[in-house]
């Protein structure tokens, strides 16, 4: 299969509520609406992961970003650019997402504008932000390669990329920081 049709695959998946098993710019993900709360549940469903235990989001690029969050801070997108590796940031109000992917706690979402070809592609063309959370059962070893994840998660998607399923490198998840209210940023995960 090509690039172009596991794209047209993943958005014709995820316009139906239905799950992908996807590349990221870091680790294979499980993936879905993130404005659809029936698709999101699936996940944690999968996964058999608490739901008070947030998921991630991806987004495009900057615009996009700041459709799902109140509070922007231009020292954030600078950190991002000098950033060397995928960056996850947890904003402080999220916006227009599936209630259930916003922690609860504090209304907090973990956000990140990916750089892989793939994802940009496929967020773009979607128009809408994608869950990413890693393709395992909740307390599981995240697969770092695509050979590595579990049968019983790809199993249960309804569509599994085929684009960097023959890639050997080991993945690594990202980093993730927060910004104080001071301004300054927490690093949670370098």
């Amino acid at each position: 299969m090509s690039f172009e049709n596991d794209i047209q695959q993943c958005i014709n998946v995820l316009q139906n509520g239905g799950l992908i098993l996807y590349p990221t710019d870091t680790i294979w993900g499980i993936g879905c609406d993130a404005t659809n709360e029936a698709a999101v549940a699936k996940i944690y469903a999968l996964k058999q992961r608490p739901d008070e235990k947030s998921m991630l989001v991806l987004v495009a690029d900057e615009r996009q970003l700041n459709q799902h969050i109140t509070m922007p801070h231009p020292e954030i997108s600078e950190y991002l650019k000098a950033a060397a590796k995928p960056t996850t940031v947890i904003y402080d109000a999220a916006a227009n997402l599936a209630g259930n992917l916003i922690n609860k706690a504090d209304n907090s979402i973990g956000i990140r504008i990916v750089k892989d070809d793939f994802c940009k592609q496929l967020i773009k063309r979607f128009r809408k932000p994608v869950v990413s959370t890693s393709a395992n059962i909740s307390g599981q070893p995240s697969p770092q390669i695509f050979g590595t994840i579990a049968a019983q998660i790809k199993n249960n998607v309804d569509y599994v990329v085929q684009h960097r399923q023959n890639e050997t490198t080991a993945a690594a998840p990202s980093a993730i920081i927060k910004r104080n209210a001071d301004g300054s940023m927490l690093i949670i995960r370098s």
